[in-house]
């Protein structure tokens, strides 16, 4: 279980816990508390929610009620990606912080460069403006680290490249699992010492009936979901896997495995529809 309290050292050197535990598709109420509590009985110490799942009150409750001290779990939310100027990031994070019932967050990050009816859209100039809030929220401690979520390559560097950059994003969360890996937004990111977080590990799902990669598991005497969440760790990227039952949420943690090099470059070789995943 060690491995999921191992941490990441994030660019402005807080320490961020290798595994988080996602909370995205899990009903507000007894479902999302029930969900948290497991997790923070099995020893995850990164929770990550979002004003979007509209479980934060949910989340907070559960962490309240924990035994683990607050100062020992990282919490990290997001503001929606509706939220395109300065007044509604502020005041988003306002009512986030609230519902949380928190004095400050770990991490707050932009969920997606657009709203996510305008997926693709170009909201260059507004990002910059929603980052001028984000860095105000971080100089006053209210969030000890700031990021983004869904951003590419020229997303990244639209707010790189500002000359209102003060605070460089600390992590961009972003789709990835084994055969969808973005190789690019990873490099990007990994020049910039940006930690890369990975949602939807498991490919909400869709990885596990997947008979190469039982194969491969078999071999480690592991389940396919160990596998592919050790594989994400090998590649230096933090899973946010999500689970609601306590077995799941207990499997979830055993990663002190190793793949061998021959096994992650075959997996690291496998393209979105070229090998039957799914």
């Amino acid at each position: 279980m060690a491995i999921i309290t191992d941490t990441f050292e994030l660019n402005n050197g807080i320490k961020m816990p290798k595994v988080g535990f996602g909370t995205w598709q899990t009903r507000p109420g007894q479902e999302t508390y029930d969900a948290v509590t497991n997790a923070l009985k099995a020893g995850y110490r990164f929770i990550d929610t979002a004003k979007a799942y509209r479980n934060e009150k949910s989340v907070g409750e559960a962490i309240a009620a924990s035994d683990v001290a607050r100062e020992d779990i990282f919490v990290q939310t997001k503001l929606p990606g509706e939220s395109k100027s300065y007044d509604q990031a502020m005041a988003d994070f306002e009512s986030s912080l609230k519902a949380l019932n928190l004095d400050y967050v770990d991490s707050y990050i932009i969920h997606a460069p657009w709203p996510w009816m305008q997926m693709g859209a170009n909201y260059d100039d507004a990002n910059r403006e929603v980052w001028r809030a984000m860095q105000e929220i971080y100089n006053s401690g209210r969030a000890k680290s700031i990021g983004v979520s869904n951003f590419n390559v020229h997303d990244l560097d639209n707010l790189l490249t500002w000359d209102g950059l003060t605070v460089t994003p600390a992590v961009d969360q972003i789709r990835y699992f084994v055969s969808h890996t973005e190789d690019d937004v990873v490099k990007a990111a990994k020049a910039h010492k940006i930690v890369v977080q990975a949602y939807s590990p498991l490919e909400t799902g869709g990885l596990i009936n997947d008979a190469n990669l039982q194969k491969i598991a078999d071999k480690y005497s592991v389940t396919v979901p160990q596998l592919a969440l050790r594989y994400v760790l090998q590649n230096d990227i933090a899973p946010l896997p999500k689970a609601r039952s306590m077995a799941h949420v207990e499997a979830n943690t055993k990663l002190d495995f190793e793949i061998s090099d021959a096994d992650m470059d075959y997996l690291n070789g496998l393209d979105d529809g070229d090998h039957g995943l799914r």
